[in-house]
């Protein structure tokens, strides 16, 4: 009998290659590891516990102001990190923008607690403060580090320029208000306006139709992000280099949970004792309102800039305009007027940001000019009467 070779089916490869790899989901031991190791900040955690004890035994109000302040860092860090690996499974484009969001909940809980608490005016320097160091301390960090490190780096210009064409009109919908009441005041010869003057309740109802309208086209952006111009934004995706999320989705959400509760009871805190740091130490509340903004943790350049922008104009163009409607519901006068001052700084932030990232390139001088614009603007509101 003759013999038969033997013959093994060796499996085709499939038609078109496989490019990518998923890899397996981290465990919940490496998540929960992960979590407590991601950040050197994180040994601040230990305030979170002090500034719950410094409110409820009545301590100094400077110390509570202090303890709870130093509790939202590593609290912001921490949502941030969640934030990020839910965002992650979602693609890059719409990641980003999810990311962008879920960093500004932690800034959103601390204004809407202030505005809670009747502080409209710590709400108002918050905004701007929270505007201004995302578009100059951030960038001008991040500007420098990259010429340390990369020797300049490129980015879209095309996404940044598109995102402060719309904080453009958040200057305006403020520059308005703020001329409204000056021609109002030299024509009565008068330098203060009451919440109870008749032109103020004016002022009120100007801003929450200015604040519908911010909102009507923060959506149109959002339409524009996602759905009508995408191809803006495919070349971001396109240089980020494959992440992947290092928390369980399970790990992720529990995690964004745990931090705005924790966020919400430090802010709570944070706002009350607003009041007697000003008073004992003579501050004024623009200077105490820029120092509530809670620090920004990602260093890489493309999503840098994509989040220092995208998040100052969310914030420009949704958040203020959601916290004066908040303001409406709930009997607080939230307004879209700032003082002169700080609506000249702002605008002058955003002109400053939009001719240095012409050319969509980084270099070390850029950044310079960035942070050294955010300090003679932080030394302007320590002066700036109260």
């Amino acid at each position: 009998m003759s013999s038969q070779p033997l013959i093994v089916s060796i499996p085709t490869p499939p038609s078109s290659p496989v490019l990518y790899y998923s890899p397996p989901s981290p465990t919940l031991c490496k998540s929960l590891k992960v979590i407590f190791t991601t950040s050197w900040i994180n040994v601040l955690l230990i305030f979170v516990p002090l500034g719950y004890i410094a409110f409820e035994l009545k301590w100094n109000t400077t110390w509570v102001f202090v303890l709870n302040f130093l509790a939202i860092i590593p609290l912001a860090i921490l949502f941030e990190f969640a934030a990020e690996s839910v965002s992650l499974r979602v693609g890059r484009v719409t990641g980003c923008l999810l990311n962008t969001t879920f960093s500004n909940t932690i800034e959103s809980i601390v204004f809407i607690v202030a505005l809670k608490e009747g502080q409209i005016r710590i709400v108002q320097a918050s905004i701007l403060g929270s505007i201004i160091s995302n578009l100059l301390l951030v960038l001008g960090m991040r500007f420098i580090a990259g010429e340390i490190y990369h020797r300049g780096q490129s980015f879209n210009v095309t996404a940044a320029q598109t995102a402060l064409s719309s904080m453009s009109l958040a200057c305006i919908s403020l520059i308005i208000p703020a001329a409204f009441i000056s021609f109002v005041s030299s024509v009565e010869n008068s330098d203060i306006i009451s919440n109870d003057d008749e032109k103020y309740k004016e002022i009120l109802n100007l801003s929450h139709g200015t604040a519908i309208i911010l909102l009507i086209t923060y959506i149109l952006y959002l339409l524009f992000h996602l759905k009508t111009h995408t191809h803006f934004y495919q070349a971001e995706e396109e240089n980020e280099n494959d992440e992947q999320p290092q928390l369980t989705l399970i790990v992720s959400l529990l995690l964004l949970a745990v931090v705005t509760v924790s966020v919400s009871f430090s802010a709570d805190y944070l706002a009350d004792s607003i009041e007697g740091i000003v008073e004992s130490h003579e501050l004024n509340k623009t200077f105490v309102g820029t120092l509530t903004s809670p620090m920004k943790n990602k260093m890489d350049l493309h999503y840098a800039i994509h989040s220092a922008v995208g998040s100052s104009m969310q914030i420009a163009l949704f958040v203020s305009p959601l916290l004066v409607i908040l303001g409406w519901i709930i009997g607080q006068q939230m307004t879209l007027f700032f003082h002169t001052f700080e609506t000249i700084i702002l605008f002058a932030s955003v002109m400053m940001t939009y001719y240095l990232i012409q050319g969509g390139e980084t270099h070390w001088l850029k950044g310079a000019i960035f942070l050294a614009t955010y300090v003679i603007i932080a030394l302007a509101t320590y002066f700036y009467p109260n």
